[in-house]
């Protein structure tokens, strides 16, 4: 849902065709969620209908200018003093897929060995992306929060080793 409040934060702004928003929308989450310019139409279609976003006359390059209406703002508004529950956010996959490596009784330590050079590696690049970044504090955040999310992974993923050491079930399988 995001996407669609992104748009609408974006037109608080001022009145945006659809590449501006998508270059604004990428610019303000770092590029780390690319968005397909079909989706920012189909996206503003549905704003539209829903009586979120005003469609404009088309520009002198027959570019549509969208606006954003006061039901849209309030949305906005309740969007952003909506806190994100847990239960709304998607799915780890790194979560399922070593639960059911545990489950299959499958080798669990070199997974997690690949999964934390891959997450280092990730670390690494948002770290020097972070001290080269010159887009402002959107981009800022948008980078401290990946960077963050990766050190967190790389402590969980290490307390799974512990975990998965100390396991009686474990131990017996590699005795």
């Amino acid at each position: 849902m995001a996407i669609r409040q992104g748009l609408l934060a974006l037109l608080s702004r001022g009145p945006r065709y659809g590449y501006q928003l998508r270059t604004e929308f990428e610019a303000s989450t770092g590029a780390t969620w690319p968005l397909n310019i079909g989706q920012v139409y189909t996206t503003l279609s549905r704003l539209e209908r829903d009586g979120l976003v005003a469609s404009g006359d088309q520009d002198d390059q027959g570019r549509v200018v969208y606006s954003i209406t006061e039901a849209g703002r309030a949305e906005m508004e309740r969007w952003f003093g909506t806190p994100v529950a847990q239960s709304d956010r998607p799915r780890d996959e790194l979560v399922i897929k070593l639960a059911m490596a545990v489950a299959a009784g499958a080798e669990v330590r070199p997974v997690i060995r690949a999964q934390r050079a891959a997450t280092m590696r990730t670390l690494q690049k948002l770290t020097r992306a972070k001290q080269t970044s010159t887009d402002g504090p959107a981009q800022l955040l948008v980078l401290e929060s990946m960077i963050f999310q990766a050190e967190a992974e790389q402590r969980w993923l290490d307390h799974c080793e512990a975990v998965l050491t100390a396991s009686p079930q474990t131990q017996e399988k590699h005795a």
